[in-house]
Protein backbone atom coordinates (compact mmCIF):
# COMPACT_ATOMS: atom_id res chain seq x y z
CA UNK A 1 0.00 0.00 0.00
CA UNK A 2 1.25 3.49 -0.82
CA UNK A 3 2.17 5.59 2.17
CA UNK A 4 -0.12 8.55 2.81
CA UNK A 5 1.52 11.90 3.51
CA UNK A 6 -0.30 15.01 4.67
CA UNK A 7 0.55 18.47 3.35
CA UNK A 8 -0.08 21.03 6.10
CA UNK A 9 0.25 24.24 4.08
CA UNK A 10 -3.50 24.85 4.12
CA UNK A 11 -3.37 25.13 7.90
CA UNK A 12 -0.60 27.70 7.68
CA UNK A 13 -2.60 29.57 5.05
CA UNK A 14 -5.53 29.91 7.47
CA UNK A 15 -3.17 31.17 10.15
CA UNK A 16 -1.85 33.81 7.76
CA UNK A 17 -5.34 34.90 6.77
CA UNK A 18 -6.45 35.32 10.38
CA UNK A 19 -3.11 36.85 11.43
CA UNK A 20 -3.09 34.70 14.55
CA UNK A 21 -0.81 32.05 16.05
CA UNK A 22 -3.42 29.39 15.38
CA UNK A 23 -4.26 27.14 13.65
CA UNK A 24 -0.74 25.79 13.96
CA UNK A 25 0.52 23.51 11.14
CA UNK A 26 3.05 21.93 13.48
CA UNK A 27 0.35 20.90 15.95
CA UNK A 28 -1.70 19.44 13.08
CA UNK A 29 1.33 17.50 11.83
CA UNK A 30 1.89 15.96 15.26
CA UNK A 31 -1.81 15.10 15.59
CA UNK A 32 -1.77 13.55 12.12
CA UNK A 33 1.11 11.27 13.08
CA UNK A 34 -0.81 10.17 16.15
CA UNK A 35 -3.76 9.43 13.85
CA UNK A 36 -1.64 7.16 11.63
CA UNK A 37 -0.38 9.37 8.82
CA UNK A 38 2.76 7.99 7.17
CA UNK A 39 4.53 11.29 6.55
CA UNK A 40 4.30 15.07 6.48
CA UNK A 41 4.82 17.22 3.41
CA UNK A 42 5.35 20.95 3.62
CA UNK A 43 5.95 23.45 0.85
CA UNK A 44 8.21 26.43 1.50
CA UNK A 45 7.56 29.51 -0.60
CA UNK A 46 10.27 32.09 -1.14
CA UNK A 47 8.06 34.79 0.41
CA UNK A 48 7.21 32.58 3.43
CA UNK A 49 3.57 33.27 2.66
CA UNK A 50 2.27 30.45 4.83
CA UNK A 51 4.93 28.11 6.19
CA UNK A 52 7.71 30.01 7.95
CA UNK A 53 11.16 29.19 9.29
CA UNK A 54 9.80 28.58 12.79
CA UNK A 55 7.47 25.91 11.39
CA UNK A 56 10.31 24.20 9.56
CA UNK A 57 12.53 24.02 12.64
CA UNK A 58 9.76 22.53 14.76
CA UNK A 59 8.66 20.09 12.08
CA UNK A 60 12.22 18.83 11.72
CA UNK A 61 12.39 18.32 15.48
CA UNK A 62 8.96 16.79 16.01
CA UNK A 63 8.04 14.78 12.90
CA UNK A 64 8.92 11.15 13.53
CA UNK A 65 7.63 9.52 10.34
CA UNK A 66 8.86 11.11 7.11
CA UNK A 67 9.39 14.82 6.40
CA UNK A 68 9.18 15.88 2.75
CA UNK A 69 10.12 19.50 2.04
CA UNK A 70 8.86 20.88 -1.28
CA UNK A 71 10.86 23.85 -2.54
CA UNK A 72 11.32 25.90 -5.73
CA UNK A 73 14.41 24.98 -7.71
CA UNK A 74 16.81 27.71 -6.57
CA UNK A 75 20.19 28.00 -4.84
CA UNK A 76 18.71 29.80 -1.84
CA UNK A 77 16.07 27.16 -1.23
CA UNK A 78 18.51 24.30 -1.70
CA UNK A 79 20.80 25.85 0.93
CA UNK A 80 17.80 26.06 3.24
CA UNK A 81 17.03 22.39 2.66
CA UNK A 82 20.61 21.32 3.32
CA UNK A 83 20.60 23.30 6.55
CA UNK A 84 17.32 21.67 7.65
CA UNK A 85 18.10 18.13 6.42
CA UNK A 86 14.59 16.76 5.85
CA UNK A 87 14.15 13.13 4.81
CA UNK A 88 13.16 14.14 1.28
CA UNK A 89 13.16 17.25 -0.89
CA UNK A 90 10.67 17.64 -3.73
CA UNK A 91 11.81 20.18 -6.30
CA UNK A 92 9.21 22.50 -7.84
CA UNK A 93 9.31 25.21 -10.51
CA UNK A 94 10.18 28.70 -9.35
CA UNK A 95 7.31 31.07 -8.66
CA UNK A 96 6.27 33.60 -11.28
CA UNK A 97 3.88 36.54 -11.51
CA UNK A 98 1.41 34.25 -13.24
CA UNK A 99 1.68 31.54 -10.57
CA UNK A 100 3.11 33.14 -7.41
CA UNK A 101 2.44 30.11 -5.20
CA UNK A 102 3.21 27.47 -7.87
CA UNK A 103 -0.14 25.87 -7.14
CA UNK A 104 -0.38 23.24 -9.86
CA UNK A 105 2.56 23.71 -12.22
CA UNK A 106 5.11 20.97 -12.85
CA UNK A 107 8.86 21.40 -13.09
CA UNK A 108 10.13 21.28 -16.66
CA UNK A 109 12.76 18.67 -15.90
CA UNK A 110 14.20 18.51 -19.38
CA UNK A 111 14.69 22.27 -19.65
CA UNK A 112 16.32 22.38 -16.19
CA UNK A 113 18.42 19.25 -16.66
CA UNK A 114 21.96 20.60 -16.22
CA UNK A 115 21.06 22.72 -13.19
CA UNK A 116 18.96 19.92 -11.74
CA UNK A 117 21.88 17.50 -11.98
CA UNK A 118 24.01 19.83 -9.82
CA UNK A 119 21.22 20.42 -7.29
CA UNK A 120 20.47 16.71 -7.03
CA UNK A 121 24.13 15.89 -6.41
CA UNK A 122 24.35 18.51 -3.65
CA UNK A 123 21.23 17.24 -1.89
CA UNK A 124 22.17 13.57 -2.17
CA UNK A 125 25.64 14.36 -0.81
CA UNK A 126 23.81 15.37 2.38
CA UNK A 127 21.80 12.13 2.50
CA UNK A 128 18.58 13.80 1.33
CA UNK A 129 16.30 11.81 -0.97
CA UNK A 130 15.51 13.90 -4.05
CA UNK A 131 12.16 14.03 -5.85
CA UNK A 132 10.78 16.28 -8.58
CA UNK A 133 7.19 17.29 -9.29
CA UNK A 134 6.72 16.50 -12.96
CA UNK A 135 3.98 16.06 -15.52
CA UNK A 136 3.09 12.44 -16.34
CA UNK A 137 5.07 12.58 -19.55
CA UNK A 138 7.62 10.02 -20.76
CA UNK A 139 10.07 12.69 -21.89
CA UNK A 140 10.03 14.33 -18.45
CA UNK A 141 10.51 10.96 -16.76
CA UNK A 142 13.55 10.14 -18.88
CA UNK A 143 15.05 13.55 -18.09
CA UNK A 144 14.49 12.96 -14.36
CA UNK A 145 16.36 9.66 -14.59
CA UNK A 146 19.26 11.39 -16.35
CA UNK A 147 19.35 14.05 -13.63
CA UNK A 148 19.91 11.35 -11.02
CA UNK A 149 16.88 12.04 -8.81
CA UNK A 150 15.52 9.28 -6.60
CA UNK A 151 11.78 9.86 -7.03
CA UNK A 152 9.34 11.44 -9.41
CA UNK A 153 6.11 12.88 -8.04
CA UNK A 154 3.53 12.71 -10.80
CA UNK A 155 1.41 15.86 -10.88
CA UNK A 156 -2.23 14.80 -10.59
CA UNK A 157 -3.77 18.30 -10.46
CA UNK A 158 -5.61 17.89 -13.75
CA UNK A 159 -7.61 14.91 -12.45
CA UNK A 160 -9.76 17.17 -10.28
CA UNK A 161 -10.88 19.14 -13.34
CA UNK A 162 -12.23 16.16 -15.31
CA UNK A 163 -16.00 15.89 -15.39
CA UNK A 164 -16.66 12.55 -17.09
CA UNK A 165 -15.59 9.06 -16.08
CA UNK A 166 -14.06 8.08 -19.41
CA UNK A 167 -11.67 11.06 -19.39
CA UNK A 168 -10.74 10.32 -15.79
CA UNK A 169 -9.98 6.67 -16.50
CA UNK A 170 -7.96 7.65 -19.56
CA UNK A 171 -5.78 9.91 -17.43
CA UNK A 172 -5.46 7.26 -14.70
CA UNK A 173 -4.24 4.80 -17.33
CA UNK A 174 -1.74 7.38 -18.54
CA UNK A 175 -0.46 7.75 -14.96
CA UNK A 176 -0.15 3.97 -14.73
CA UNK A 177 1.86 3.78 -17.95
CA UNK A 178 4.21 6.58 -16.94
CA UNK A 179 4.64 5.11 -13.45
CA UNK A 180 5.69 1.78 -14.97
CA UNK A 181 8.17 3.57 -17.25
CA UNK A 182 9.62 5.50 -14.31
CA UNK A 183 9.99 2.32 -12.31
CA UNK A 184 11.86 0.65 -15.17
CA UNK A 185 14.27 3.60 -15.17
CA UNK A 186 14.99 3.03 -11.48
CA UNK A 187 12.88 5.88 -10.12
CA UNK A 188 10.60 5.70 -7.12
CA UNK A 189 7.13 6.99 -7.91
CA UNK A 190 4.86 9.28 -5.88
CA UNK A 191 1.70 11.17 -6.80
CA UNK A 192 0.20 14.40 -5.58
CA UNK A 193 -1.65 17.68 -6.20
CA UNK A 194 -5.41 17.98 -6.00
CA UNK A 195 -6.09 14.38 -4.95
CA UNK A 196 -9.54 13.75 -3.46
CA UNK A 197 -11.39 10.94 -1.73
CA UNK A 198 -13.17 10.24 -5.01
CA UNK A 199 -9.93 9.76 -6.95
CA UNK A 200 -7.57 8.25 -4.40
CA UNK A 201 -8.82 4.66 -4.79
CA UNK A 202 -7.78 4.64 -8.45
CA UNK A 203 -4.38 6.10 -7.62
CA UNK A 204 -3.86 3.60 -4.82
CA UNK A 205 -4.65 0.79 -7.26
CA UNK A 206 -1.45 1.56 -9.17
CA UNK A 207 0.97 -0.66 -7.20
CA UNK A 208 4.13 1.09 -8.39
CA UNK A 209 3.10 4.35 -6.69
CA UNK A 210 4.82 4.32 -3.31
CA UNK A 211 3.56 7.60 -1.86
CA UNK A 212 0.55 9.88 -2.23
CA UNK A 213 0.58 13.46 -0.96
CA UNK A 214 -2.76 14.93 0.06
CA UNK A 215 -3.59 18.17 1.83
CA UNK A 216 -6.83 20.03 1.25
CA UNK A 217 -9.07 16.97 0.90
CA UNK A 218 -8.08 15.48 4.27
CA UNK A 219 -8.06 18.80 6.10
CA UNK A 220 -11.46 19.79 4.70
CA UNK A 221 -13.03 16.52 5.81
CA UNK A 222 -11.34 16.83 9.18
CA UNK A 223 -13.53 19.87 9.88
CA UNK A 224 -16.56 17.58 9.64
CA UNK A 225 -15.45 14.28 11.17
CA UNK A 226 -12.14 14.97 12.89
CA UNK A 227 -8.56 14.46 11.76
CA UNK A 228 -8.29 10.85 12.94
CA UNK A 229 -11.31 9.67 10.95
CA UNK A 230 -10.40 11.77 7.91
CA UNK A 231 -6.95 10.16 7.75
CA UNK A 232 -8.22 6.64 8.36
CA UNK A 233 -10.93 7.07 5.70
CA UNK A 234 -8.32 8.09 3.14
CA UNK A 235 -5.99 5.24 4.10
CA UNK A 236 -8.85 2.74 3.78
CA UNK A 237 -9.47 3.91 0.21
CA UNK A 238 -5.78 3.57 -0.67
Amino acid sequence: MARLCLCVNQIAFLRTMYRQKEPDPVAVAVAAEMAGIDGIMVQLHEDRFDINDRDLSLLKELVKTHLNLAIPLSDEMVKKAIHLLPDMVTLLPQASKEAPQVAVHSLDVEASLEYLEDITAALRANNIVVSVLAAPDAQQIRAAARAGVDYIQLNTANLSTLEDLSSLMEQIERLRTVAVAANKLGLGVAAGRGLSYQIIREIGAIPIIEEVNVGKAILSRAFLIGLDRAIQSMKALI
